[in-house]
């Protein structure tokens, strides 16, 4: 009988979960319990085939949460019965894991140690980590980072131009986020594009709320558009991306509200949604821009622009593209983003071929770019696919499989 993995996402004011069959690669049971320690928490859960369902989780805490979620499971014995093992996402995992880990007791004490790296994930993570080894402690647990691949960043790539003692001291650095997604999504395009991982230079760029852009080089990382946190970089959707450093403490001063406030307000109240004072939905935007909002077309161009020289920047130390790819939720659908960012970046030669990107390049394996272009291509990512293989894997090697 085939075993399922369960993957669980242990957001800020959230909790995704998926049950995942890594033979079929198909999900058979995802859910979402939703405004942790608010009166209004709910949990909603779907079975393929099934209408969704949807239960009132009022006040429910992480671990509240969680148990609600294994009694689902466990109200599917088919389900219950052939879990073989738990994947956990964690947002950040500093300097000490560079891969997926079988979590120990040390494993446990090191991630406590990386709480103040992300203190609006991590602690919700490891939350999730210790409730769930209580409830299922015959099951090997598996943490998966979304930092790790990017701990191959050469040391010119991820120090700031602080005074060194604070990275030796403090771990003061460029860390860069998903990570998840892009080791799923390289794989994929080293596929499509029938490269060979040690001899392939990529630039990925993920796109959904939150924004980044990877160089990855032979397969490895080697510079990344977000930070020490997920605040630098591109534009997002509610988030800055980069800006004069100055400008918090002169915020903070004109405004006359703390340091705490400005963090808010760059990371909650700007991105796409400050500059158009209307949504941070590329869709939204997309639709206000097509009828003639133009803070919402001011929103989209800024998006693009700053996409478009990142990407440019970051092929530098490739040397070389042969791929560029577009994933997350607005790099799959967006197709005016894709576009406009193409256009940008015909110095590299690119052109776009307007009826692949329409369609998003489903019948051309991907490609939206022209056969005589440089290679640019939409891939699905897959991030709770890969928790669920790294963490097959590892809860294997604990049984000794």
């Amino acid at each position: 009988m085939t075993s399922l993995i369960l993957v669980l996402n242990c957001g800020s004011s959230s909790i995704k979960y998926a049950v995942i069959n890594t033979l079929t690669q198909q999900t058979i049971q995802s859910g979402i319990a939703e405004r942790i320690n608010q009166v209004d928490g709910q949990l909603s859960w779907t079975i393929p085939d099934q209408i969704k369902q949807q239960r009132a989780l009022p006040h429910a805490d992480y671990a509240t949460a969680i148990e609600a979620i294994s009694q689902i499971i466990e109200q599917s014995g088919a389900i219950n019965h052939r879990l073989k093992a738990i994947g956990h996402r964690v947002v950040h995992g500093g300097e000490k894991f560079k891969e997926s880990v079988l979590i120990t007791s040390e494993v446990l004490q090191h991630l406590e140690e990386c709480n103040h790296l992300a203190p609006l994930h991590n602690p919700a993570n490891l939350a999730g980590i210790k409730a769930m080894l209580a409830i299922y402690p015959h099951l090997p647990q598996v943490a998966v980072f979304d930092t790790a691949f990017h701990q191959t960043l050469p040391d010119y790539a991820y120090l700031y131009a602080l005074p060194y003692e604070l990275y030796r001291q403090y771990g003061i650095r460029r860390y860069g986020f998903h990570g998840i997604s892009y080791r799923y999504v390289l794989h994929e395009a080293i596929k499509r594009l029938e490269l060979k991982l040690e001899k392939s230079a990529l630039l990925i760029a993920h796109l959904g709320n939150g924004c980044s852009v990877s160089a990855i080089l032979n397969g490895k990382s080697i510079d990344t558009s977000m930070g020490m946190t997920p605040l630098e970089g591109l534009i997002m959707g509610s988030r800055c991306g980069d800006l004069d450093p100055s400008l918090p403490g002169y915020l903070a001063e004109l405004l006359n509200c703390s340091l705490a406030d400005i963090n808010e307000l760059l990371n909650k109240q700007s991105g796409l949604l400050g500059i158009s004072g209307l949504s941070m939905d590329m869709r939204t935007l997309r639709e206000a821009a097509d009828n003639g909002n133009q803070q919402a077309q001011l929103a989209i161009e800024m998006f693009c622009y700053r996409l478009a020289k990142y990407i440019a920047a970051l092929a530098i130390p490739l040397g070389r593209i042969d791929g560029l790819v577009f994933t997350g939720g607005i790099g799959e659908n967006a197709t005016t983003v894709r576009a406009k960012v193409i256009q940008w970046l015909t110095l590299f030669g690119f052109k776009l071929d307007a009826v692949q990107n329409a369609q998003h390049g489903r019948a051309n394996g991907g490609l939206i770019t022209q056969s005589n272009s440089p290679k640019a291509l939409v891939i699905a990512t897959n991030e709770e696919l890969l928790i669920a293989q790294d963490t097959e894997r590892l809860g294997e090697y604990r049984h000794g499989g």
